[in-house]
């Protein structure tokens, strides 16, 4: 077996400028795919942990249903002790309380339905981007004062401004009429309209005498440090949940199921593109395998007709193509990793993108995500794919015969 693979390695480089040629291209899309893959997993994290960051946090405790029915009477009893609970035990304080209701928010001139947050002003900036999206006035003060914070599309159809006063209007947890009188502190920007026309948060202590929730609330809002941490949290979460509860623990996926729909079809049109790249270099390393195949005719032709069979010499062609991949595989992985670490320092950052990043309270670079997957996803296609490329040179030797070999010779 040795002596096979030195001649194969012996003949690959018989022609040193052309097997050079083939492997940079490989080595080329190698690297390109490791740094494009590790940027894109990169960018979905960062995408994930924005749109996670809003309001949903990456889990959630909740009433068993709530998260389909939306029902002010499906709440989690001293919602607060309970938040205080995980927070401690799960070592960070990104856990936070949160009440919901839909309400009525009347200006003099004016009136919308919302839907009101009651929050815990203290620890909702750890599992918000909300408060860092203040562009007017500041966020909300202490936890039972009669405050609100609106964002900018509402104010603008509210026609209102800081320091005035809203009239909201609903129905508390009990079927009865719930209203109050706030006044206006702050107003965000989040750069989606639709969370600005729509959404506004109040301090949880006015929200729970508001729609009578005593120390109720609906959800535990509780965002870990990265997404690996998601699943031990998880599990954590629910065995500190009260014996005999009919609360549940939802993950981001269930929350957000648009959210993981969108990155895979994402991903699977970027998987076209990089396939045709993959198709690109097959061509490639399949016309040098063919010319080489060519040039041999004559010495296939003479070892035939001593009576080395044509697959031995088909599975010769094969093992060349796999030397010669191996080598732009590990070239590939090499110098992909190089680059891709050297932005993963230093972060990748385009023209422009500082503006876009600042409206949307996201970091101006994106840092690539290196991993096992990442390094090896891109590279073993490309191998796979160049031995598929070789089956055509390797079955035209199938069909030759060792006589006209050494005609055509």
């Amino acid at each position: 077996m040795n002596i096979i693979v030195r001649l194969a390695w012996r003949n690959i480089w018989r022609h040193p400028k052309r097997t050079w040629l083939t492997t940079g291209a490989m080595v080329f899309s190698n690297t390109l795919l490791v740094f494009m893959l590790s940027l894109q997993f990169g960018t979905y994290d960062l995408m994930i942990n924005n749109t996670l960051q809003s309001f949903s946090g990456h889990l959630q405790v909740q009433a068993s249903g709530y998260k389909d029915d939306l029902k002010i009477r499906q709440s989690v009893p001293d919602i607060q002790v309970l938040a205080k609970t995980l927070r401690e035990d799960l070592s960070f304080e990104n856990v936070a309380a949160r009440g919901t209701a839909f309400a009525l928010a009347s200006s003099e001139e004016r009136s919308y339905g919302i839907q009101i947050y009651g929050v815990e002003p203290i620890f909702e900036p750890g599992v918000s981007n909300i408060p860092g999206l203040i562009k007017e006035g500041r966020f909300l003060g202490d936890i039972n004062v009669t405050e609100i914070v609106i964002g900018k599309v509402l104010a603008r159809n509210l026609r209102v401004s800081l320091d005035d006063e809203l009239t909201l209007l609903g129905t508390d947890r009990n079927g009865s009429f719930a209203a109050a009188i706030v006044t206006i502190v702050g107003i965000f920007d989040s750069g989606i309209a639709d969370i600005d026309r729509s959404i506004a948060e109040i301090p949880l202590g006015l929200f729970q005498d508001t729609f009578t929730m005593d120390d109720a609330g609906h959800q535990i809002i509780i965002t870990t440090p990265n997404l690996s941490y998601v699943p031990t949290a998880k599990q954590r979460a629910k065995e500190l949940l009260p014996f005999g509860s009919t609360l549940v623990v939802h993950d981001w996926e269930t929350l957000q199921p648009g959210l993981k729909q969108a990155i895979r079809a994402d991903l699977t049109g970027a998987w076209f593109m990089y396939g045709l790249l993959v198709i690109l270099v097959a061509f490639s390393v399949m016309n040098t395998q063919l010319m080489s195949v060519l040039e041999r005719t004559k010495e296939f032709g003479i070892v035939m007709s001593l009576g080395l069979t044509p697959g031995r010499l088909g599975r010769l062609v094969i093992l060349e193509t796999a030397l010669m991949g191996i080598v732009g595989l590990v070239l590939g992985i090499l110098l992909g990793t190089l680059v891709t670490s050297w932005f993963t320092l230093s972060g990748f950052t385009y023209t422009g993108m500082d503006e876009l990043a600042a409206n949307f309270n996201l970091p101006a670079r994106i840092y690539p995500e290196v991993t096992f997957e990442t390094l090896l996803a891109g590279p073993v296609v490309v191998f796979v794919g160049t031995l598929v490329s070789a089956l055509y040179p390797a079955f035209r030797l199938h069909c030759l015969q060792p006589v006209e070999a050494l005609r055509a010779a």
